[in-house]
């Protein structure tokens, strides 16, 4: 039965439905004590996994049990934060029938949803300098990736994906779409912008990175579109380049730790010093015998650094910059302690979302976006071969063929790794470099 539900995992195409997309049928291939829900949704704007464990409490619970069972677990725990109060009541009323189910109540602060913060946090274990909640016990799910799986035990493979299209939109709402229509259809679900100028965040304020075109398409890690001024000075932030960003480190950092100080992977006792190493590009030295340029490969790239910082200056981006002259250089990361010790003061260095939400000039986009039924029809969507961390998939369908949705036009081309993929509408195929198009019969490509 579990393996016949692994089975179905596989065959329905789950991958994390944020983050990087880790394949699930590799994630839940394993044994471990605990299954643990990601429902803090710790970005700024972002509004789905809240509403999806409110309208889909039965169905959320209900995977999140089958996947407990799966790897022999002996506790699956849903954590959301405190205030949202919706979701909480509908989760309370229904977690009673699954004794191994308990839900785990989260501060409002960032980043809450890092996976090893949450991890802590709710089992009181450190997951490795480098390592995975795995290596702990302990699996870390989506919200998103639960309906997936619930989905999947049914036969359903994954063709849709929920999303919030929020910031400078006429409409800001949360939607159900296709996989593969494109950014700019799905602004147009939210109103789309007066703006002449813009630019959209894939993602979250935080984490997520600005789109080269609004007519890429729509992905399976996909969780939201942010749509801000050219010149908004997120947007400007993101867009600095490191060259830029090297020279102000010389020029402006005054070496006060304050980067440090609120560092998620420094707070839970992991050798990351931002501070030491943005001494680099001033001093050409850490200042530590005991730090090393490699530490930068534990940074986890959230971006509160900067937030810290009373200079603006981008720690996190110094350090993206040394992973890869790093790896270049075949240099590989030498941490991996696993006795580690959190710092005493964690619990008190949670940054305030309301405070980042002010601090990154965003509190007039900070409003409601309610899930709203769709009812366009989409004509054309074009999936990708890689849209996961892993092996891209491999195309099993060619040009002029004709398929319904649902139907599977990707197969993993026996790579572990690799990933299922279906059609998300019905139409006919059309071959077009690393992805397909499909487009509804009796309309032009």
């Amino acid at each position: 039965m579990l393996n016949d539900l692994l089975q179905k995992i596989t065959e329905a195409g789950i991958v994390g439905a944020g983050g990087a997309g880790f394949p699930t049928h590799v994630k839940l291939d394993a044994q471990a004590e605990y299954v643990l829900v990601n429902g803090a949704e710790c970005e700024p704007l972002l509004r789905v996994d809240q509403i999806l464990m409110k309208e889909e409490a039965s169905r959320v619970l209900a995977a999140l049990h089958l996947a407990v069972e799966l790897v022999g677990a002996k506790e699956g725990v849903l954590a959301l934060k405190a205030k949202y109060h919706e979701a909480l009541d509908e989760l309370t009323k229904r977690i009673g029938d699954y004794p191994k189910l308990r839900l785990h109540l989260l501060k409002n602060i960032y980043p809450a949803g890092d996976e090893q913060y949450i991890v802590h946090d709710v089992t009181g274990r450190i997951v490795p300098e480098g390592g995975i909640p795995l290596q702990v016990g302990v699996v870390v799910l989506n919200v998103e990736t639960l309906l997936n799986i619930e989905q999947a035990s049914r036969g359903i493979p994954v063709t849709e994906k929920y999303m919030t299209i929020t910031g400078h939109v006429r409409q800001p709402k949360t939607v159900k779409v296709p996989l593969g229509i494109s950014v700019r259809e799905a602004l147009e679900l939210a109103g789309g912008t007066e703006l002449t100028e813009f630019k959209v965040i894939d993602g979250g304020p935080m984490m997520g990175k600005i789109l080269y075109s609004i007519d890429t398409p729509v992905k399976k890690t996909s969780k939201g579109y942010i749509v801000l001024p050219k010149d908004h000075g997120l947007i400007q932030s993101k867009e600095k380049d490191i060259a830029t960003v090297l020279k102000e480190t010389k020029t402006a950092c005054c070496h006060c730790d304050l980067c440090t100080d609120v560092c998620p992977r420094y707070l839970l006792g992991h050798k990351l010093h931002p501070s030491k190493i943005m001494r680099i590009a001033s001093y050409a030295s850490l200042g530590d015998p005991q730090a090393s340029l490699d530490e930068a490969f534990l940074c986890c790239e959230c971006g509160l650094c900067e937030q810290a910082c009373i200079m603006n200056l981008q720690p996190w981006k110094v350090n993206i910059y040394l992973k890869k002259e790093l790896t270049a250089a075949g240099v590989k990361n030498s941490n991996c302690r696993k006795d580690l010790t959190v710092h005493p003061f964690l619990d008190l260095r949670g940054f305030p979302v309301k405070k980042l939400v002010y601090r990154l000039d965003l509190y007039k986009y900070d409003v409601p976006a309610p899930l709203e039924k769709v009812e366009r029809e989409f004509t054309e969507v074009n999936i990708a071969a890689k849209q996961h961390i892993g092996a891209p998939s491999v195309p099993l369908v060619k040009d002029g063929d004709e398929v319904a949705k649902g139907q599977l036009i990707y197969g993993q081309g026996g790579n572990k790794m690799a990933v299922n993929m279906h059609a998300s509408i019905s139409g006919i195929v059309h071959l077009n470099g690393n992805k397909i198009t499909i487009t509804k019969k009796g309309e032009k490509s």
